[in-house]
C-alpha cells in the first residue's frame, strides 16, 4: 500500500542526497503519516492515514 494522506494526497517526495562534496544520490522523503479514526463525509467512521499538516489545520473531523 502506498503511504498517502487521505485528506490531502500528500506522498513522499524524490529528490538528491548530497552529501559534504557534493556527490547526488537519489534519496526519498517520506510525509509524516499518523494512523487516525476520522468522520467520513457520509457520517461513517474510518481509520486512515493522514498527514500532521491536515491535522493541526483542522482539515480533519477525529471521530
Amino acid at each position: 500500500m502506498a503511504r498517502k494522506c487521505y485528506i490531502t494526497g500528500l506522498g513522499s517526495t524524490a529528490g538528491n542526497k548530497r552529501s559534504h562534496s557534493l556527490r547526488a544520490t537519489r534519496r526519498t522523503w517520506k510525509a509524516n503519516l499518523q494512523k487516525v479514526r476520522i468522520k467520513d463525509t457520509d457520517g461513517k467512521i474510518k481509520r486512515v492515514y493522514v498527514s500532521t499538516r491536515a491535522l493541526r489545520s483542522g482539515l480533519v473531523e477525529r471521530a
